[in-house]
């Protein structure tokens, strides 16, 4: 995501223009090696997609198609891919299972054996499962931009959260790459003066009024 937290069309500029979004593509030009490294980790693992209908619609336009010699989406084709979808035309990707209620499916499918679900993009589908408390870890790569607009993987109103870093990498274009995990709580403390002072105490009062 950009550095204020859009995550919109980050592979080209026609992959999502909706809203009226003009930065398609914003990641190319600070993807390198080390981005490519951590991307092949996150694939390494074994795992099935969980998607949402328009993120599912760009990779079964783009993965298909692309020759033998890709492993990233010799993978893709291969596993499950879960797809949280209103609709009821058919997935023609092979391996394509509709989730129709995303929330309830999803919290299905992690009560059951299998691999790690992983999302890429789907920010509608992201939001549903942060309601429902169902993200236990995130991979994120926040890129040296501010874009402004745009669809976000945080909104207003998202559960709060204690999160855990357990991974971090720069890349040699200012990438920094994250893995958190979830831990506990929000907690808080203060550094407020034991004692408050008289004007202090005043600033409180009227932050009180004004809600």
């Amino acid at each position: 995501m950009s550095l204020d937290g859009v995550m919109q069309a980050p592979g080209g500029p026609d992959e999502d223009p909706t809203g009226g979004f003009k930065f398609g593509g914003w990641v190319f030009p600070h993807f390198d090696e080390v981005c490519g490294q951590a991307l092949g980790k996150s694939f390494g693992a074994p795992f099935d997609l969980l998607l949402g209908r328009r993120t599912y619609e760009i990779f079964a336009a783009h993965w298909p198609h692309v020759g033998a010699d890709d492993p990233i989406g010799q993978r893709f084709n291969q596993v499950t891919k879960y797809v949280a979808t209103t609709s009821k035309t058919p997935l023609t990707w092979q391996n394509s299972v509709a989730l129709h209620d995303a929330a309830r499916d999803v919290a299905r499918l992690k009560q059951q054996d299998g691999p790690v679900l992983l999302t890429q993009g789907s920010s509608a589908l992201l939001q549903s499962l942060l309601k429902a408390d169902l993200v236990d870890e995130f991979h994120m790569s926040i890129f040296p931009v501010i874009l402004g607009r745009g669809k976000r993987l945080f909104v207003e109103r998202t559960n709060p959260a204690g999160l855990k870093l357990t991974e971090s990498t720069v890349s040699t274009t200012g990438v920094t790459i994250n893995t958190y995990v979830r831990a506990g709580d929000v907690k808080t403390g203060s550094f407020a003066l034991q004692d408050p002072s008289k004007e202090e105490l005043q600033r409180r009062e009227r932050m009180k009024k004004e809600g």
